[in-house]
């Protein structure tokens, strides 16, 4: 089975190691978002920007999303819908979303969401920055994802 990339592309941090990795396993990756950024011309690498309709990007990535799919993101909904389309999901920093761990994943977005809610002050933080560790953990679970899609039967 041949894989794809799928990128949820507004806010991914390793857009960069997402093009290395793909042009070295030779994979077309989409980058999906609703602005214009600029891609990497090369005929593996391409974009589509969707309308700015409240989860356009989501909703196209979800339905293209298939078992030879890598998906990366860090939207925990738009993970679990490509979790049940059959795709490999990856967060920026490596983590892979997986059917065992996508429902405690949805209810911890939920409880920090309840959170910024309540109390002024109380769990507004935001992420951690982004380390060259999660780089290098990213880098890892992709060639990984890509392995396992690759030996997947079909």
């Amino acid at each position: 089975m041949t894989p794809s990339i799928l990128v949820d592309g507004d806010a991914c941090p390793v857009k960069d190691e997402i093009y290395m990795v793909a042009l070295r396993h030779q994979l077309p990756v989409i980058i999906v978002s609703n602005s214009y950024f600029r891609i990497p011309e090369h005929k593996l690498i391409s974009r589509k920007i969707v309308s700015d309709g409240f989860d356009a990007a989501d909703d196209w990535i979800a339905e293209q999303a298939s078992a030879s799919s890598i998906v990366v993101t860090a939207d925990i909904p738009l993970a679990d819908r490509c979790l049940k389309a059959g795709a490999r999901v990856l967060g920026p920093s490596g983590k892979p979303f997986t059917d065992d761990s996508i429902g405690t994943a949805l209810a911890t977005r939920s409880i920090m969401a309840d959170r910024r809610v309540g109390v002024a002050g109380i769990g507004a933080g935001g992420p951690a920055p982004f380390s060259k560790a999660d780089r290098s953990r990213f880098l890892s679970a992709l060639d990984a994802a890509i392995t396992a899609v690759r030996r997947a039967p079909g």
